[in-house]
């Protein structure tokens, strides 16, 4: 029985007839797809002698349950712990060593430069800061909880007391509203009529005469309101310019167009 064979170049980008180089069979880019099985991601098999193992490895730790519950050391230096708070190296401080490079009399460059070669200030980190303004004294008869809820009144809840004020309350409302729809009978039309009163209608408004309102002015700047003229008058008179207006107007009565300013309408028999 023959056995075949088959070429694992015939799956690249090359093929049979390409150059064929042993990085193409770990390059997924190169790679094709082989019919009727899932697509190879180019990762080496893992050896069959079993010296390969799952997981994370277990680092070397010191201590127990009995230190896991009194509190994780401090001097633990490799550790996996993802709550481990990691050191930061505090960075230095120049404007204090500024600040004692000219009180020690030192303002040239070159003198700075040297007094920090051979001094050191390192600024204060975040956390030593705010362990000092957290550590305070806490009274020996301070107690710690929430408080407890007081009692449900039951008594008031048998009589009911909360009904019977409900009540009262509704009472007063409507002894309230009462009040005010008799003394605003007369001026307002939706509640009931009161026969004493005159009312106005629409004909009595209408025939009522109603001084006239001018139009407010146009808003306009107060330094302009009075100086700023029009350098140009193009009427006569202002006689002249109302009834040019007023033929304007009136012209468009017989003009097309939502302004009156198109062409004239054919008259309509």
């Amino acid at each position: 029985m023959a056995t075949s064979f088959s070429n694992p170049f015939n799956l690249t980008a090359a093929g049979e007839l390409g150059n064929h180089r042993e990085s193409m069979l770990y390059n997924e880019l190169l790679l094709r797809n082989e019919l009727g099985r899932p697509k190879n991601r180019a990762y080496t098999q893992v050896p069959k002698d079993g010296s390969f193992v799952y997981g994370r490895p277990n680092e070397e730790r010191f201590g127990g349950a009995d230190d896991a519950l009194h509190g994780w050391p401090r001097n633990l230096s490799t550790t996996t712990l993802p709550f481990k708070s990691k050191v930061k190296n505090s960075e230095r401080d120049f404007m204090a060593l500024n600040r004692a490079a000219v009180q020690t009399g030192l303002v040239t460059a070159n003198e700075n430069y040297e007094f920090r070669a051979t001094h050191d200030v390192r600024r204060k980190t975040a956390g030593d800061e705010k362990t000092r303004t957290r550590t305070r004294r806490i009274p020996p008869s301070m107690v710690f909880g929430i408080s407890t809820r007081p009692s449900t009144p039951i008594f008031d809840l048998l009589e009911h007391k909360y009904q019977d004020k409900w009540l009262q309350d509704r009472r007063k409302l409507e002894v309230s509203k009462r009040q005010e729809e008799s003394k605003s009978g007369c001026s307002s039309g939706t509640l009931r009529r009161n026969p004493n009163c005159v009312y106005e209608t629409r004909a009595s408004l209408l025939r009522t005469y109603q001084n006239p309102v001018e139009d407010a002015p146009l808003w306009q700047l107060p330094r302009f309101k009075d100086n700023a003229k029009p350098s140009l008058q193009t009427f006569r008179s202002a006689g002249a310019r109302r009834s040019a207006y007023g033929n304007y107007q009136s012209d468009q009565i017989a003009r097309q167009g939502d302004f009156g300013h198109g062409v004239y309408e054919p008259a309509c028999n």
